[in-house]
């Protein structure tokens, strides 16, 4: 999810200098807002502001609640500054927004009342995640996704569109279908990547009517177009087996994982700097070499950066009893703040992807 994933689980949530369109919260408008200092961290900002850790991830969006970087600007409140029109007006047709450090098209479409994808349609942008500070785009007119309610019982091939928050599993959920009905229908490659704005099609009801003996769940199968993408990979996949039996850490759960984070691509680098198959941090790799392999990792070698992430699930499974939501969430935003604070609402997703994954490569 071209995010930066990790970091040492004994660090904390230091402030770093670290920035890119998709992994740093933008600089929001909206006062009261502070500007984040050399070393401070969401612990002293919290107790400062008298507000919790909880409150700033959500009030701020932050992707990873371990990357705040020092002249980062940071709501602490919901309250919005009446002053500021950008927040209390609609935008004209056709505005264009320039683009600043941090920010990202969802924040900018929400500022805007549009959708990612009309910003994207408008702006021929061939990947949503590669804006950068400085660059002008184009604002269509102003077309807002309806607030979510409960979805109709659908006919067969019903569209649906999908809102800000929204997943594959609660989509699913809303139309009594199956999520592998849904992959399939709409021959998703991954099925974490969805976005606000896009339509899917949604196949006959897969569930028994109210009332009627419930139908026997359809077994989650991979589409064509992954199972391609995935043969192209087969010697990481290889890697990931081998070294997830090596730990005694469940193939389909390492796999899952991977793919999440890097589609089993070593050369995936982050705009945080979170490198390989399993988008290691060069100082959690070094955390993990030391403590836990007694080796160097060489985070660039596809086998030493395989085996650091997978040894660290092994490590998650131990340290919080096979929970996979609370190793997913420490594996996303560190150990030290799930075991503080618990799963952050911005993990959640991530981890209902990785398990929707993980059901798909267990076969």
């Amino acid at each position: 999810m071209q995010r930066p994933r990790l970091f040492a689980p004994l660090v904390g949530l230091l402030a770093t200098a670290v920035v890119g369109p998709m992994f740093a919260t933008a600089a929001l408008a909206a006062d009261p807002s502070v500007t984040v200092k050399p070393g401070d961290t969401l612990t002293s900002i919290s107790k400062r502001h008298h507000v919790s850790i909880a409150t700033l991830v959500d009030l701020n969006e932050l992707p990873n609640p371990n990357r705040i970087y020092a002249g980062q600007r940071l709501r602490v409140t919901s309250k919005v500054a009446k002053a500021d029109p950008a927040t209390t007006s609609k935008p004209e047709a056709a505005r264009t927004h320039v683009v600043k450090r941090g920010q990202n098209l969802t924040v900018i479409a929400r500022r805007y009342d549009v959708t990612v994808s009309a910003i994207v349609r408008a702006n021929e942008i061939s990947n949503a995640s590669r804006i950068y500070a400085g660059q002008r785009l184009a604002i269509p007119g102003a077309s807002p996704s309806p607030k979510v309610t409960k979805a109709p019982k659908p006919a067969a091939s019903a569209t649906h569109k999908v809102a800000r928050g929204e997943n594959l599993t609660t989509i699913a959920r809303a139309y009594s279908i199956s999520v592998s009905a849904l992959v399939k229908a709409n021959r998703i490659t991954n099925p974490s990547r969805i976005y606000a704005g896009q339509r899917l099609t949604i196949p006959g009801k897969s569930a028994a009517p109210k009332g009627s003996k419930a139908a026997a769940p359809e077994r989650a199968t991979l589409p064509a177009s992954m199972r391609t993408l995935m043969a192209k990979r087969e010697t990481v996949r290889r890697t990931i087996v081998e070294e997830a039996r090596r730990y005694d850490v469940p193939a389909a759960f390492a796999l899952a994982v991977a793919w999440q984070e890097s589609g089993w691509q070593q050369g995936v680098v982050s705009h945080a700097g979170a490198v390989g198959v399993m988008q290691l941090m060069p100082a959690t790799a070094e955390w993990v070499g030391d403590v836990m392999l007694g080796t160097p990792v060489q985070i660039r070698d596809t086998r030493h950066n395989v085996r650091a992430g997978v040894r660290l699930l092994a490590h998650y499974l131990a340290h919080y009893d096979g929970d996979r939501a609370r190793v997913l969430a420490a594996y996303y935003q560190g150990q030290w703040a799930t075991d503080h604070h618990g799963i952050y609402s911005v993990s959640r997703p991530y981890i209902a992807s990785i398990k929707l994954l993980e059901r798909l490569f267990d076969d």
